[in-house]
């Protein structure tokens, strides 16, 4: 999607990006269902698959040390500012110096990293059996050259966006979650979890960078250049605004890392069961969450740009009493339909109905942090639209060093369900405090309004879920299974839809009621 001759995208706009990315996470998130259950069927919850996992530890530092995946947070503000006082030639510049040093510094780490795999993962995973060690050093070295084209192309994405073009930003997750499928399909038989592995390596290159390399001139930006500039003016500006996001962490980078670390020190199995879970968790959150506040950032760095604060403001509390809203909705369906979804989803092959148990119960849990995860992801666009990323990531880095204590705390007295208790606690907490920084230091946004939009969010969703709950089980469904749940998830979903119109209408305010409405609009369109 672009915006030719705007220069990027315009208030009325915001809905038609956000509905686009929400549309593409949403097929991302299908094919992503298709790459657990292929990777549930091919080696369940087993010590391959907590390898598996593992195995990802080292890639997501590195990509985060290079800031690879908030690359257009701090990129697309500095972008746009330089697009209007130095013009296309200097932005232009400055996007090459960016892409050039950020990349050969990715392939120097990718070097080191891959060089020490054994010994870093030893260090991560004590616990782990050898040959489970063994080969999460293996597949981490498969994945780690991946994180190179995740941290290009995330440069050039941030490019595209400032121009109002997310196209690529729609289409990358969805190249890369149907590679790992392929890989899966085609060598998981026969290599297990090193088949998935080399399917993300094909699906990083594929996606992330080739994909937005063949928008750029259709965007018309000049032709791409690497320039290694570690000391020029601009890097360096953009170096110090970009320094919090590579030294500092959050929750919403910790808590997979969290997961990991702490689940291995649990019965083998763990590891798995958790990510299963949370990455069932993260559909509502990149669909609302993600969505929402990536097509809101190029926007709000634009307000405030152009010294239009109080539009800012302004759209800054939409976005957030619309995302609250929907993450509300969708985080009452998670506990309504969390055994119909795990069974029909993962229960076959190797993974069988204890692990659905498993997964079901910590799903379950999951749930309550969506809101959370939601509101995060808007809030701290306030911040970064702004050049802020120092205070932002501070506080986050203080609360997701905190939650550590926490995190092992509950994973050792309570197991697994601890560890996604503990998820749920810090995320709230997390997104609290940002909302409340936000409001000291930028009057902004009005937390009354935004309250009252999720009271009448939960009220709507507890009536939908209690009266879908109830009629699920008065439903004469099959007796277990896959029909079963794939019944219960069409029976169930229809009431929820339906009872959930129902009560915002009569309860919801007037910007949940908008919201919604602009969550069905496709659905009715494609109905007539």
């Amino acid at each position: 999607m672009s915006e030719s001759g705007s220069g990027g995208p315009h208030r009325g706009q915001l809905t038609a990006v956000a509905a686009v990315l929400a549309a593409s996470v949403l097929l991302s998130r299908v094919l992503g269902y298709v790459r657990d259950a292929v990777l549930a069927w091919r080696i369940g919850a087993t010590a391959e698959a907590d390898a598996y996992y593992a195995a990802f530890i080292l890639p997501d530092l590195l990509n985060h040390l290079l800031a690879g995946g908030a690359l257009a947070i701090a990129f697309i503000p500095f972008y746009t500012r330089l697009r209007s006082s130095a013009g296309e030639d200097g932005a232009a510049h400055f996007l090459a110096g960016v892409l050039g040093t950020t990349s050969a510094f990715a392939v120097l780490l990718t070097g080191v990293l891959w060089w020490q795999a054994d010994a870093l993962v030893a260090v991560q995973f004590p616990r782990f059996a050898p040959e489970t060690r063994a080969l999460a050093a293996y597949l981490t070295r498969i994945l780690l050259p991946a994180q190179i084209f995740f941290i290009a192309g995330g440069v050039i994405r941030g490019a595209l966006m400032a121009h109002g073009c997310f196209t690529t930003q729609a289409l990358a997750p969805v190249l890369y979650n149907f590679a790992i499928i392929v890989g899966g399909l085609a060598l998981g038989g026969t290599l297990g979890a090193e088949g998935f592995a080399w399917g993300a390596l094909a699906g990083a290159i594929l996606g992330p960078f080739l994909a937005p390399l063949f928008e750029v001139r259709r965007a018309g930006i000049s032709r791409i250049r690497l320039r290694f500039a570690p000391f020029d003016r601009d890097f360096v500006h953009y170096l110090v605004v970009a320094l919090p996001l590579m030294i500092g962490v959050s929750l919403i980078t910790v808590d997979e890392w969290y997961g990991r670390w702490f689940g291995a020190l649990l019965p083998s199995g763990t590891v798995a069961h958790l990510a299963y879970a949370r990455r069932l968790m993260l559909v509502p959150v990149a669909i609302v969450g993600q969505a929402i506040a990536t097509a809101a950032l190029p926007l709000l760095a634009r307000f405030w740009a152009e010294g239009r604060p109080d539009e800012m403001h302004r759209t800054l509390l939409e976005t957030l009493r619309a995302g609250v809203g929907l993450s509300v909705l969708a985080s009452v369906a998670f506990l309504v339909f969390a055994e119909p979804l795990v069974t029909l989803l993962y229960e076959r092959g190797r993974f069988g109905s204890a692990d659905t148990l498993q997964v079901v119960a910590l799903l379950r849990i999951f749930a309550f942090a969506v809101p959370g995860w939601v509101v995060q992801q808007i809030a701290v666009r306030a911040f970064y639209a702004r050049g802020d990323t120092w205070r932002p990531m501070l506080l986050a880095t203080g609360i997701a060093l905190a939650a550590a204590a926490l995190y092992w705390f509950l994973g050792e007295r309570y197991a697994a369900p601890g560890l996604a208790w503990a998820g749920v606690l810090g995320m709230s907490a997390s997104a609290l405090a940002t909302l409340a920084l936000a409001r000291r230091l930028h009057a902004g946004p009005a937390l009354r309004p935004l309250l009252a939009t999720a009271l009448r969010a939960t009220a709507s969703a507890a009536l939908a879920g209690v009266f879908t709950a109830a009629s699920i089980r008065a439903l004469p469904l099959p007796a277990a299974g896959a029909l079963r749940a794939l019944c219960a998830l069409a029976a169930g979903g229809a009431i929820y839809a339906a009872v959930t119109l129902v009560a915002v209408r009569w309860i919801g305010d007037a910007p949940l009621q908008a919201a919604v409405r602009r969550a069905v609009r496709p659905l009715r369109r494609r109905a007539r």
